[in-house]
Protein backbone atom coordinates (compact mmCIF):
# COMPACT_ATOMS: atom_id res chain seq x y z
CA UNK A 1 0.00 0.00 0.00
CA UNK A 2 2.90 2.67 0.42
CA UNK A 3 3.28 2.59 -3.43
CA UNK A 4 -0.85 4.22 -3.52
CA UNK A 5 -1.14 7.66 -4.14
CA UNK A 6 -3.36 9.36 -0.83
CA UNK A 7 -5.11 12.60 -1.14
CA UNK A 8 -3.93 15.18 0.75
CA UNK A 9 -5.28 18.95 1.90
CA UNK A 10 -2.80 21.46 2.18
CA UNK A 11 -2.09 24.99 2.69
CA UNK A 12 0.23 27.52 1.66
CA UNK A 13 1.39 30.43 0.11
CA UNK A 14 1.67 31.10 -3.35
CA UNK A 15 3.91 33.43 -5.42
CA UNK A 16 2.24 36.71 -4.27
CA UNK A 17 2.03 36.13 -1.19
CA UNK A 18 -1.51 35.13 -1.10
CA UNK A 19 -3.11 32.40 1.36
CA UNK A 20 -4.15 29.48 -0.98
CA UNK A 21 -5.63 25.83 -0.29
CA UNK A 22 -6.74 22.50 -1.82
CA UNK A 23 -6.28 19.31 -2.54
CA UNK A 24 -3.82 17.13 -4.38
CA UNK A 25 -2.60 13.18 -4.12
CA UNK A 26 1.19 12.07 -3.61
CA UNK A 27 2.31 9.14 -1.84
CA UNK A 28 3.53 11.15 1.29
CA UNK A 29 3.93 14.59 3.08
CA UNK A 30 7.44 14.76 1.79
CA UNK A 31 6.42 14.71 -2.27
CA UNK A 32 3.48 16.79 -2.51
CA UNK A 33 5.42 19.46 -0.03
CA UNK A 34 7.96 19.18 -3.15
CA UNK A 35 5.16 19.15 -5.74
CA UNK A 36 3.85 22.35 -4.35
CA UNK A 37 7.19 24.23 -4.83
CA UNK A 38 7.32 23.32 -8.34
CA UNK A 39 4.25 24.99 -8.36
CA UNK A 40 5.78 27.98 -6.81
CA UNK A 41 3.55 27.47 -3.96
CA UNK A 42 5.39 27.44 -0.42
CA UNK A 43 3.33 24.89 1.73
CA UNK A 44 2.35 24.87 5.09
CA UNK A 45 -0.16 22.63 6.53
CA UNK A 46 -0.16 19.12 4.50
CA UNK A 47 -2.20 16.82 5.70
CA UNK A 48 -3.97 13.42 5.10
CA UNK A 49 -7.52 14.26 3.43
CA UNK A 50 -10.46 12.15 4.98
CA UNK A 51 -12.75 10.39 2.72
CA UNK A 52 -16.13 12.23 2.77
CA UNK A 53 -18.94 10.16 1.85
CA UNK A 54 -20.12 10.97 -1.90
CA UNK A 55 -23.55 11.91 -0.46
CA UNK A 56 -22.49 14.63 1.64
CA UNK A 57 -19.57 15.85 -0.87
CA UNK A 58 -20.31 19.26 -2.65
CA UNK A 59 -21.09 18.96 -6.00
CA UNK A 60 -20.78 20.66 -8.98
CA UNK A 61 -23.79 22.63 -10.42
CA UNK A 62 -25.11 23.43 -13.80
CA UNK A 63 -24.96 27.32 -12.50
CA UNK A 64 -21.56 27.00 -11.03
CA UNK A 65 -19.83 26.41 -14.58
CA UNK A 66 -22.09 28.76 -16.27
CA UNK A 67 -21.27 31.64 -13.33
CA UNK A 68 -17.17 30.40 -13.84
CA UNK A 69 -17.55 31.19 -17.33
CA UNK A 70 -18.80 34.34 -17.29
CA UNK A 71 -16.15 35.24 -14.71
CA UNK A 72 -13.48 33.73 -16.91
CA UNK A 73 -14.34 35.95 -19.91
CA UNK A 74 -15.19 39.09 -18.11
CA UNK A 75 -11.81 38.60 -16.31
CA UNK A 76 -9.78 38.05 -20.20
CA UNK A 77 -11.86 40.59 -21.66
CA UNK A 78 -10.21 43.07 -18.69
CA UNK A 79 -6.79 41.55 -19.95
CA UNK A 80 -5.99 39.72 -17.07
CA UNK A 81 -3.60 36.50 -17.28
CA UNK A 82 -5.76 33.25 -17.87
CA UNK A 83 -3.93 31.79 -14.60
CA UNK A 84 -4.37 35.22 -12.78
CA UNK A 85 -8.10 35.01 -13.64
CA UNK A 86 -8.25 31.18 -12.47
CA UNK A 87 -6.40 32.57 -8.73
CA UNK A 88 -9.01 35.28 -8.64
CA UNK A 89 -12.22 33.11 -9.65
CA UNK A 90 -10.98 30.30 -7.39
CA UNK A 91 -10.74 32.78 -4.51
CA UNK A 92 -14.49 33.77 -5.12
CA UNK A 93 -16.90 30.66 -4.66
CA UNK A 94 -17.67 28.96 -1.95
CA UNK A 95 -18.24 25.67 -3.01
CA UNK A 96 -14.95 23.67 -2.27
CA UNK A 97 -15.51 21.54 -5.22
CA UNK A 98 -15.65 24.48 -7.36
CA UNK A 99 -12.49 25.66 -6.17
CA UNK A 100 -10.50 22.46 -6.03
CA UNK A 101 -11.71 21.83 -9.92
CA UNK A 102 -10.55 26.01 -10.77
CA UNK A 103 -7.17 24.43 -8.99
CA UNK A 104 -7.03 21.59 -11.09
CA UNK A 105 -7.56 23.64 -14.30
CA UNK A 106 -4.63 26.27 -13.64
CA UNK A 107 -2.44 23.16 -12.63
CA UNK A 108 -3.10 21.67 -15.89
CA UNK A 109 -2.47 24.58 -18.05
CA UNK A 110 0.73 25.61 -16.49
CA UNK A 111 1.99 22.32 -16.58
CA UNK A 112 1.43 23.07 -20.23
CA UNK A 113 -2.34 22.11 -21.64
CA UNK A 114 -4.10 24.38 -23.64
CA UNK A 115 -7.83 25.27 -21.79
CA UNK A 116 -9.56 23.07 -24.10
CA UNK A 117 -7.46 20.19 -23.28
CA UNK A 118 -8.02 20.57 -19.69
CA UNK A 119 -11.48 20.81 -20.08
CA UNK A 120 -11.75 17.63 -22.06
CA UNK A 121 -10.41 16.02 -18.85
CA UNK A 122 -13.60 16.88 -16.73
CA UNK A 123 -16.23 16.15 -19.43
CA UNK A 124 -18.42 15.41 -16.77
CA UNK A 125 -18.86 19.24 -16.46
CA UNK A 126 -18.06 20.41 -19.93
CA UNK A 127 -19.04 18.47 -22.85
CA UNK A 128 -18.11 18.51 -26.09
CA UNK A 129 -19.87 21.61 -27.47
CA UNK A 130 -18.02 23.74 -24.76
CA UNK A 131 -14.40 22.23 -25.14
CA UNK A 132 -14.91 22.65 -29.52
CA UNK A 133 -16.08 26.43 -28.95
CA UNK A 134 -13.07 27.07 -26.49
CA UNK A 135 -10.49 25.53 -28.86
CA UNK A 136 -12.17 27.46 -31.58
CA UNK A 137 -11.37 30.73 -29.83
CA UNK A 138 -7.35 29.83 -28.73
CA UNK A 139 -7.15 28.61 -32.20
CA UNK A 140 -8.70 32.57 -33.30
CA UNK A 141 -7.01 34.14 -30.57
CA UNK A 142 -10.66 35.55 -29.62
CA UNK A 143 -11.01 33.04 -26.34
CA UNK A 144 -12.12 35.84 -24.24
CA UNK A 145 -14.85 36.47 -27.37
CA UNK A 146 -15.57 32.65 -27.61
CA UNK A 147 -16.24 32.00 -23.50
CA UNK A 148 -18.67 34.94 -23.68
CA UNK A 149 -20.64 33.58 -26.19
CA UNK A 150 -20.33 30.51 -23.88
CA UNK A 151 -21.66 31.94 -20.84
CA UNK A 152 -24.89 33.68 -22.64
CA UNK A 153 -25.60 30.34 -24.50
CA UNK A 154 -25.44 28.79 -21.07
CA UNK A 155 -27.07 31.02 -19.64
CA UNK A 156 -30.28 30.86 -21.71
CA UNK A 157 -30.45 27.43 -21.59
CA UNK A 158 -30.73 27.78 -18.09
CA UNK A 159 -33.18 30.00 -18.28
CA UNK A 160 -35.37 27.95 -20.66
CA UNK A 161 -34.72 24.95 -18.41
CA UNK A 162 -35.74 27.17 -15.35
CA UNK A 163 -39.14 27.88 -17.55
CA UNK A 164 -40.02 24.07 -18.33
CA UNK A 165 -39.37 23.35 -14.71
CA UNK A 166 -41.65 26.18 -13.68
CA UNK A 167 -44.46 25.06 -15.78
CA UNK A 168 -44.11 21.42 -15.02
CA UNK A 169 -44.28 21.96 -11.18
CA UNK A 170 -48.03 23.18 -10.88
CA UNK A 171 -49.11 19.39 -12.63
CA UNK A 172 -46.89 17.68 -10.16
CA UNK A 173 -47.85 19.33 -7.53
CA UNK A 174 -51.96 19.06 -8.66
CA UNK A 175 -50.84 15.27 -8.53
CA UNK A 176 -49.08 14.97 -5.04
CA UNK A 177 -51.58 17.21 -3.15
CA UNK A 178 -54.60 15.63 -4.42
CA UNK A 179 -53.14 11.85 -4.05
CA UNK A 180 -52.44 12.91 -0.35
CA UNK A 181 -55.36 14.47 0.38
CA UNK A 182 -57.18 11.53 -1.22
CA UNK A 183 -55.06 8.94 0.82
CA UNK A 184 -55.51 11.15 4.02
CA UNK A 185 -59.58 10.79 3.74
CA UNK A 186 -59.50 7.53 2.88
CA UNK A 187 -57.91 6.10 5.58
CA UNK A 188 -58.57 8.29 8.49
CA UNK A 189 -62.03 9.77 7.26
CA UNK A 190 -64.37 7.55 5.96
CA UNK A 191 -63.88 4.47 8.33
CA UNK A 192 -65.59 6.63 10.84
CA UNK A 193 -68.38 6.67 8.60
CA UNK A 194 -67.98 3.40 7.89
CA UNK A 195 -68.50 2.15 11.42
CA UNK A 196 -71.35 4.77 11.68
CA UNK A 197 -72.97 2.89 8.84
CA UNK A 198 -72.38 -0.62 10.44
CA UNK A 199 -75.45 -0.05 12.76
CA UNK A 200 -78.05 1.14 10.04
CA UNK A 201 -79.86 -1.51 8.79
CA UNK A 202 -80.35 -1.56 4.56
CA UNK A 203 -78.51 -1.56 1.66
CA UNK A 204 -75.83 1.11 1.26
CA UNK A 205 -75.61 2.99 -2.12
CA UNK A 206 -73.25 1.85 -4.80
CA UNK A 207 -70.83 4.92 -4.73
CA UNK A 208 -70.38 4.56 -1.21
CA UNK A 209 -69.92 0.82 -1.22
CA UNK A 210 -67.10 1.11 -3.49
CA UNK A 211 -65.94 4.40 -1.82
CA UNK A 212 -65.87 1.71 1.11
CA UNK A 213 -64.14 -0.97 -0.40
CA UNK A 214 -61.23 1.17 -1.20
CA UNK A 215 -60.74 2.65 2.02
CA UNK A 216 -60.42 -0.61 3.13
CA UNK A 217 -57.55 -1.49 0.55
CA UNK A 218 -55.89 1.87 1.05
CA UNK A 219 -55.43 0.84 4.94
CA UNK A 220 -54.68 -2.84 4.62
CA UNK A 221 -51.76 -2.05 1.49
CA UNK A 222 -51.66 1.67 1.56
CA UNK A 223 -47.38 0.66 1.97
CA UNK A 224 -47.41 -1.85 -0.80
CA UNK A 225 -49.18 0.77 -3.25
CA UNK A 226 -46.55 3.51 -1.84
CA UNK A 227 -43.66 1.35 -3.01
CA UNK A 228 -44.99 0.20 -5.95
CA UNK A 229 -45.19 3.92 -6.99
CA UNK A 230 -41.91 4.70 -5.84
CA UNK A 231 -40.65 1.85 -7.79
CA UNK A 232 -42.36 2.89 -10.81
CA UNK A 233 -41.01 6.43 -10.96
CA UNK A 234 -37.36 5.26 -10.14
CA UNK A 235 -37.65 2.07 -12.95
CA UNK A 236 -39.05 4.81 -15.11
CA UNK A 237 -36.43 7.27 -14.41
CA UNK A 238 -33.71 4.08 -15.05
CA UNK A 239 -35.10 3.64 -18.34
CA UNK A 240 -35.76 6.98 -19.63
CA UNK A 241 -32.00 7.09 -19.25
CA UNK A 242 -30.57 3.42 -20.30
CA UNK A 243 -33.06 2.44 -22.50
CA UNK A 244 -32.50 5.15 -26.01
CA UNK A 245 -35.82 3.63 -27.48
CA UNK A 246 -37.78 4.05 -24.51
CA UNK A 247 -36.52 7.64 -24.67
CA UNK A 248 -37.40 7.94 -28.38
CA UNK A 249 -40.75 6.43 -27.35
CA UNK A 250 -41.89 8.90 -24.15
CA UNK A 251 -40.25 12.07 -25.86
CA UNK A 252 -42.71 11.30 -29.02
CA UNK A 253 -45.41 10.59 -26.46
CA UNK A 254 -45.08 13.96 -24.47
CA UNK A 255 -44.65 16.37 -27.81
CA UNK A 256 -48.14 14.79 -29.42
CA UNK A 257 -49.70 16.17 -25.66
CA UNK A 258 -51.88 19.22 -25.98
CA UNK A 259 -50.33 21.54 -23.69
CA UNK A 260 -46.83 20.31 -22.52
CA UNK A 261 -46.68 18.79 -26.43
CA UNK A 262 -46.44 22.19 -27.61
CA UNK A 263 -44.46 23.68 -24.57
CA UNK A 264 -41.34 21.02 -25.26
CA UNK A 265 -41.26 21.76 -29.04
CA UNK A 266 -40.79 25.25 -28.88
CA UNK A 267 -38.21 25.01 -26.13
CA UNK A 268 -36.57 22.18 -28.36
CA UNK A 269 -36.79 24.69 -31.44
CA UNK A 270 -35.48 27.24 -29.40
CA UNK A 271 -31.94 25.50 -28.02
CA UNK A 272 -31.80 24.08 -31.43
CA UNK A 273 -31.17 27.64 -32.74
CA UNK A 274 -29.32 29.04 -30.07
CA UNK A 275 -26.68 26.49 -29.95
CA UNK A 276 -26.65 26.49 -33.57
CA UNK A 277 -25.98 30.11 -33.89
CA UNK A 278 -23.51 30.25 -31.08
CA UNK A 279 -21.24 27.50 -32.58
CA UNK A 280 -21.91 28.82 -36.45
CA UNK A 281 -20.94 32.07 -35.11
CA UNK A 282 -17.58 30.52 -33.50
CA UNK A 283 -16.75 29.33 -37.13
CA UNK A 284 -17.34 25.59 -36.42
CA UNK A 285 -18.23 24.34 -40.13
CA UNK A 286 -22.35 24.02 -40.35
CA UNK A 287 -21.82 19.83 -40.26
CA UNK A 288 -19.61 19.90 -37.32
CA UNK A 289 -21.64 22.37 -35.90
CA UNK A 290 -24.94 20.09 -35.85
CA UNK A 291 -22.91 17.58 -34.41
CA UNK A 292 -22.89 19.44 -31.29
CA UNK A 293 -26.28 20.76 -31.35
CA UNK A 294 -27.70 17.01 -32.04
CA UNK A 295 -26.16 16.32 -28.71
CA UNK A 296 -27.66 19.31 -26.66
CA UNK A 297 -31.22 19.16 -28.33
CA UNK A 298 -32.42 17.46 -25.23
CA UNK A 299 -35.42 15.49 -27.28
CA UNK A 300 -35.06 12.22 -28.72
CA UNK A 301 -37.13 13.32 -31.57
CA UNK A 302 -34.95 16.34 -32.15
CA UNK A 303 -32.14 14.67 -31.61
CA UNK A 304 -32.72 11.86 -34.10
CA UNK A 305 -34.02 14.43 -36.80
CA UNK A 306 -31.01 16.57 -36.59
CA UNK A 307 -28.43 13.60 -37.22
CA UNK A 308 -30.37 13.42 -40.01
CA UNK A 309 -30.28 17.16 -40.99
CA UNK A 310 -26.53 16.57 -40.59
CA UNK A 311 -25.98 14.58 -42.60
CA UNK A 312 -28.28 16.04 -45.37
CA UNK A 313 -26.18 18.89 -45.21
CA UNK A 314 -22.87 16.72 -46.05
CA UNK A 315 -24.40 15.54 -49.00
CA UNK A 316 -24.86 19.14 -50.47
CA UNK A 317 -28.56 19.54 -49.33
CA UNK A 318 -29.31 23.33 -47.62
CA UNK A 319 -30.21 23.16 -44.23
CA UNK A 320 -33.70 24.70 -44.41
CA UNK A 321 -34.71 22.16 -47.01
CA UNK A 322 -33.24 19.18 -44.57
CA UNK A 323 -35.47 21.27 -41.81
CA UNK A 324 -38.37 21.03 -43.71
CA UNK A 325 -37.84 17.45 -44.27
CA UNK A 326 -37.80 16.74 -40.67
CA UNK A 327 -41.24 17.68 -40.43
CA UNK A 328 -40.53 18.87 -36.52
CA UNK A 329 -39.72 22.47 -37.32
CA UNK A 330 -42.36 25.63 -37.21
CA UNK A 331 -42.51 27.64 -40.55
CA UNK A 332 -41.10 30.78 -39.26
CA UNK A 333 -37.72 29.10 -37.91
CA UNK A 334 -37.60 27.26 -41.39
CA UNK A 335 -38.05 30.58 -43.36
CA UNK A 336 -35.31 32.81 -40.79
CA UNK A 337 -32.93 30.22 -41.59
CA UNK A 338 -33.45 30.11 -45.28
CA UNK A 339 -33.25 33.86 -45.50
CA UNK A 340 -30.13 33.64 -43.33
CA UNK A 341 -28.23 30.95 -46.05
CA UNK A 342 -29.24 33.06 -48.79
CA UNK A 343 -27.89 36.27 -46.84
CA UNK A 344 -24.89 34.95 -45.43
CA UNK A 345 -25.79 35.82 -41.94
CA UNK A 346 -27.35 32.33 -40.90
CA UNK A 347 -25.51 33.02 -37.04
CA UNK A 348 -27.75 36.30 -36.80
CA UNK A 349 -31.14 34.47 -37.99
CA UNK A 350 -31.04 31.42 -35.75
CA UNK A 351 -30.35 33.85 -32.83
CA UNK A 352 -33.50 35.80 -33.66
CA UNK A 353 -35.36 32.56 -34.05
CA UNK A 354 -34.01 31.22 -30.71
CA UNK A 355 -34.86 34.63 -28.92
CA UNK A 356 -38.56 34.57 -30.52
CA UNK A 357 -39.47 30.96 -29.12
CA UNK A 358 -37.62 31.47 -25.92
CA UNK A 359 -40.14 34.48 -25.75
CA UNK A 360 -42.97 32.21 -26.91
CA UNK A 361 -41.95 29.41 -23.91
CA UNK A 362 -41.83 32.16 -21.60
CA UNK A 363 -45.58 33.35 -22.43
CA UNK A 364 -46.66 29.78 -22.60
CA UNK A 365 -45.14 29.03 -18.81
CA UNK A 366 -47.08 32.33 -18.05
CA UNK A 367 -49.84 30.91 -19.15
CA UNK A 368 -49.92 27.64 -17.85
CA UNK A 369 -49.06 28.89 -14.44
CA UNK A 370 -51.84 30.73 -14.40
CA UNK A 371 -54.34 28.12 -15.37
CA UNK A 372 -53.14 25.88 -12.69
CA UNK A 373 -54.22 27.43 -9.86
CA UNK A 374 -57.71 27.03 -10.68
CA UNK A 375 -57.23 23.85 -11.93
CA UNK A 376 -55.63 22.64 -8.46
CA UNK A 377 -58.77 23.73 -6.81
CA UNK A 378 -61.08 22.36 -9.04
CA UNK A 379 -58.80 18.90 -8.95
CA UNK A 380 -58.87 19.23 -5.11
CA UNK A 381 -62.70 20.32 -4.91
CA UNK A 382 -63.72 17.39 -6.76
CA UNK A 383 -62.31 14.59 -4.74
CA UNK A 384 -63.10 16.09 -1.76
CA UNK A 385 -66.91 16.74 -3.01
CA UNK A 386 -67.16 13.15 -4.53
CA UNK A 387 -66.05 11.57 -0.94
CA UNK A 388 -68.37 13.82 0.99
CA UNK A 389 -71.05 12.54 -0.88
CA UNK A 390 -70.01 9.29 -1.30
CA UNK A 391 -70.52 9.61 2.95
CA UNK A 392 -73.40 11.21 3.48
CA UNK A 393 -75.45 9.57 0.37
CA UNK A 394 -76.82 7.39 3.25
CA UNK A 395 -77.61 9.32 5.77
CA UNK A 396 -80.14 11.33 2.61
CA UNK A 397 -81.32 8.01 2.21
CA UNK A 398 -82.06 7.47 5.51
CA UNK A 399 -84.05 10.46 5.73
CA UNK A 400 -86.31 10.01 3.23
CA UNK A 401 -87.13 6.88 4.50
CA UNK A 402 -89.01 8.43 7.09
Amino acid sequence: MDNASTLYAWEGINRKGRKVSGQITGHNPALVKAQLRRQGISPGLVRKQSRVLPSLAPTIKSTDITLLTRQLATLLKAGIPLLQAFDIIGEGFENRAVREQVQGLKQAIAAGSSLAEALRKQPRYFDELYCNLVAAGEQAGALETLLERVAIHREKSEQLRARIKKAMTYPIAVLVVASLVTGVLLIHVVPQFQNLFAGVDGKLPGFTLQVIALSELMQKAWWIMALGALAGGLGLRHAYRALPAFRLWLDTGLLKMPLAGKLLSKSAVARYARTLSTTFAAGVPLVQALESVAGAAGSGPFKQAIEHMRHDVSTGMQLNQSMVASGLFPAMAIQMTAIGEESGTLDRMLEKVASHYEADVDNLVDNLTSLMEPLIMVVLGGIVGALVIAMYLPVFQLGSAF
